[in-house]
């Protein structure tokens, strides 16, 4: 039984090749990127305490603090997250017959990962906290259906829309390769996950714009409804761009840097072929190729990832790339 702080994390994460078909029984592979992420800490209180944080408190300077905040972190801010956690664990525990201790906690979390970029931020406090919760409990649940676990607390518990690619990612960590085709879904509802070596990736750089907020969510998308319908265009188009993981996963396997980098790109110009891209993000994908990288979305926009030939290319990302209003990094995967 545990009676100290506990303190867990879980990472941000980006889309390296398929995205974004993991909602429509495609093929994924995400990394983790450990550069940022979500931390939970944990300890017995006398009564379930969750901690707010900033983005929680309903107190701001002026009425243009108040956009803002809204602009960034939505209406609610993390804590609805960390409760929707703690109510799909405490179900997934009945569900299994295991008879939670009747002992309390307080519990806060803080998170470094950029907000409204596609990083998977709320994802990652929803993963950390349920990590918390196993420990404090003592509860094992297999990696392969906590990502399930997590997804439900977002979609049927505060109505987020998403995927199983996120989670999958900060479950498993390093790189992961995901099926999620429709007879493996049906039949086990969830997707196949396989690990590939992280060691064998090459150059990779991520950018992100850093004026928040104004990015992510702003243009319109109906590729669902589309999907849904039957739109052979659509379906044709994320078909193709499932077939991108498995080709990816080779060019991973045989460290061919070049298909990799011309895979990425594809998946991008699939991608710009049934969304509509907003002129932010277009300028972001374009700065970056002209640099000589490759450049794809890491998420739904506002951050992009791509394969780099050496420190010259780099340099010049940074510098390109700054003029936009975005920084680029180099994610550590492991």
């Amino acid at each position: 039984m545990s009676h100290g702080i506990i303190e867990t994390t879980a990472y941000a994460r980006a889309g390296l090749l398929g995205n974004p078909t993991d909602g429509y029984f495609g093929k994924t592979i995400s990394i983790i990127v450990r550069n940022f992420g979500a931390r939970i800490s944990l300890y017995p209180s006398p009564e379930l305490q969750i901690e707010p944080q900033e983005q929680d408190i309903n107190v701001y300077r002026n009425i243009y603090h108040l956009v803002d905040s809204v602009k960034l972190t939505g209406y609610y801010g993390g804590s609805r997250l960390i409760k929707a956690a703690i109510k799909r664990f405490c179900e997934y525990a009945e569900q299994q017959q295991i008879r939670l201790t009747s002992k309390n906690f307080t519990i806060r979390y803080h998170s470094s990962i950029p907000r409204q970029v596609g990083l998977a931020g709320s994802s990652a406090i929803i993963t950390a906290t349920m990590r918390a919760l196993m420990e404090y409990y003592q509860v094992e649940i297999p990696p392969e259906i906590l990502p399930t676990l997590i997804l439900s607390a977002e979609v049927d518990e505060l109505g987020i829309n998403a995927g199983l690619q996120d989670r999958v990612a900060q479950v498993y960590e390093g790189c992961v390769h995901m099926d999620f085709s429709e007879h493996i879904m049906k039949q086990e509802g969830r997707g196949e996950y396989e690990r590939l070596d992280p060691a064998l990736l090459p150059k990779l750089y991520l950018a992100y714009k850093t004026d928040l907020g104004k990015v992510s969510g702003a243009v319109f998308n109906d590729v669902r409804t589309r999907f849904d319908n039957g739109d052979k265009g659509v379906i044709k188009t994320i078909n193709e761009m499932a077939v991108l993981a498995d080709k990816g996963k080779e060019a991973i396997q045989k460290k061919d840097e070049k298909k990799l980098h011309q895979l990425m790109d594809k998946n991008f110009d699939l991608r710009c072929k049934i969304m509509n891209i907003s002129d932010s993000n277009k300028e972001l994908v374009a700065t970056a190729r002209r640099c000589g990288a490759s450049a794809k979305f890491t998420g739904s926009g506002g951050s992009i990832i791509g394969v780099y030939k050496d420190d010259e290319v780099l340099n010049k990302l940074v510098v390109e790339l700054k003029k936009i209003n975005a920084r680029v990094i180099k994610p550590y995967i492991f």
